[in-house]
Formats: C-alpha cells, structure tokens, sequence
C-alpha cells in the first residue's frame, strides 16, 4: 500500500498521445509490475492525463479480475448489451455446438465499451433455457479479426478516446477453449457492474490526485482523495457479490462526488486543455446511476432494513 500511494502522490505521466492504443502500450509495464487488478487500475490511473484513460485502465482491470489469464493481456470488450438490455431473458446471441465439434456465434451485440480497439472480444450468449426454464449463459472470447464478426463504430459525446461498437456475429466458428468455465451470468455479467465500478473509480481516483498534485492544489483535498482511494482498494479485494460490499461502494462513491466540486473551483480558474476534457468528460460519472441506486436499495433489502 505504501509503495503504490507513493506512486500516486509523484504522477509521472505516460508520454502525451490521443491515442488509447499508445497510451495501452505505454503504460503495459507499470500495470504489470502489480498482482492485484485493483492496483494495477490504480497504478495505470496515475499515468493517465485524461479520464478517458483512466476510464480504459479501469475496465480494462476489472474484466482481468473476471477472467483472469484466460485471455491474454490487452484491450478486451465485454459484449453483453443487446436490443432489450442485458438482463438474461434480453440475451439471444445463441452458441451452438457443431457436428464436427468447436461452437459458432450468432447473433447482435449493441454499445459494447472500447470494442473498436480490442484485440478480443467477451460474448455472452445462450446455450438455450436449463431445466428449470432460466436461460443458461456463457461467456466466450472471440478475436475481434475473426470471420464473421463486424463492428460499427459509435461514440458518445463525451471520452471520445473510448469509442464503442454495435457487434454482428454471423456465423462465428469458436472452439471449446473459447468457452470460458462458470455461468455467464452469475461468475460474470451479475458482478461485472460492482467490479467495474470499482476499478473504475480507483483509475479515476489516481488521476484526480495526480490533477491536484501537478498543480499543487491543497494537501487537504488530496488527503480526503486519498482516503477514498484506500477505501476502494479495499473493496476492490472484497466479494463483489456481497450486500455489505454494495453498501460500503454507495457510501464511498457519494463521499467522491461530494469532493469534486473542490477540485473543480480551483481547477477551473486555469482552463487549461485538461480542465476542457475533465468539463467535456465528467457526464461518465453519472453512467448507470440509476442501476447503482437499484444495486444499494437491494443491498438493504438483503441485510434487512
């Protein structure tokens, strides 16, 4: 814990680019320098000059905490969001097994994060309903250059560095090592959302401190900063899946919104080009609020309030 809050405390920037795919590269050997995916976000955060990447160090952790080495290092995109959401019953992309053995794809993804620049692709499909009616999901990693898949480029008007993608699966041959072990569901698509978040907010944690370091903004913002960064560590290497998990991140990520506006009134009597991002890009803070609302109330509901 030292070494990495001593890390954040004396940013050193990864060399200015626009690119996502040279600040990735750039900042490959910091990440693996840690174990744990939330220090690896974190540590990646500290490097980033804009949100847009540290939005992408934190996705990207948060879906090597999923899965682990079963996908090579890089950028990956979790492909889960489809006409009618991506609840199970939403979810038709189908996986079905060949005669001659291995599986294919088909079927239509929508809004998948960061999809125009991974290398792989994370799908949720279908096998079909189990025996007790509910959809039986898996996850299978699909190269992004394989046949059969085509991506349309999208972008929201805010971390424009973030592209996302609608995805077509026609057809797309996987083999049985593509599919990776556990329900698609509840190993994957159920905990992302906690996961994310939380190595999310960690890379943004460290770049905000970097913005109050760089310009040497006062050390008792940094230290309530700071704060928050521990506090997301910690949750980081906690049980995504437990109420009192979901509880604590409420509690944590309304004290880091509280804050901004201290960051920001001295920030913004700079303008500088970043304080620009930061204005245009900070609308990602508010992304799936309401789901985050929902996830706290039924945290309460299971702790019995």
């Amino acid at each position: 814990m030292d070494a990495l809050l001593r890390l954040v405390l004396a940013p050193d920037r990864a060399a200015a680019s626009d690119s996502l795919d040279t600040w990735w590269a750039a900042t490959g050997a910091r990440r693996a320098a840690w174990d744990a995916s939330i220090d690896r976000a974190i540590a990646a955060g500290a490097l980033a000059d804009r949100v847009g990447f540290a939005f992408a160090a934190g996705y990207g952790e948060a879906l090597r905490a999923l899965v682990g080495d079963r996908v090579p290092d890089g950028l990956h995109a979790l492909c889960a969001t489809e006409e009618s959401g991506n609840h199970p019953r939403a979810i038709k992309t189908a996986l079905t097994p060949l005669a001659g053995g291995g599986f294919e794809l088909t079927g239509k993804k929508k809004w998948a994060t960061a999809a125009p620049h991974a290398s792989a692709l994370l799908v949720v499909a279908t096998t079909g309903d189990g025996p007790d009616g509910k959809p039986r999901l898996r996850v299978v990693r699909v190269p992004a250059s394989a046949p059969g898949v085509r991506l349309t480029s999208s972008a929201a008007p805010f971390v424009p560095e973030i592209p996302h993608a609608e995805i077509e699966l026609d057809h797309v041959r996987v083999s049985a090592d593509d599919v990776l072990p556990g329900d698609g569901y509840d190993d994957y698509l159920k905990p992302f959302r906690t996961v994310e978040d939380l190595h999310v907010h960690a890379a943004l944690l460290a770049y905000l401190i970097g913005v109050a370091r760089v310009r040497r903004f006062p050390h008792e913002l940094v230290e309530q900063l700071l704060a928050s960064i521990v506090a997301v560590r910690a949750l980081g290497l906690a049980d995504p899946r437990a109420a009192t998990t979901h509880l604590a991140l409420a509690g944590v990520l309304a004290a880091v919104h509280d804050r901004l506006p201290e960051l920001e009134r001295p920030w913004a009597v700079l303008a500088d080009d970043e304080w620009r991002r930061w204005e245009r890009d900070r609308a990602i803070l508010r992304v799936a609020s309401a789901a985050r609302t929902a996830r706290r109330d039924r945290a309460w509901e299971a702790i019995g309030s």
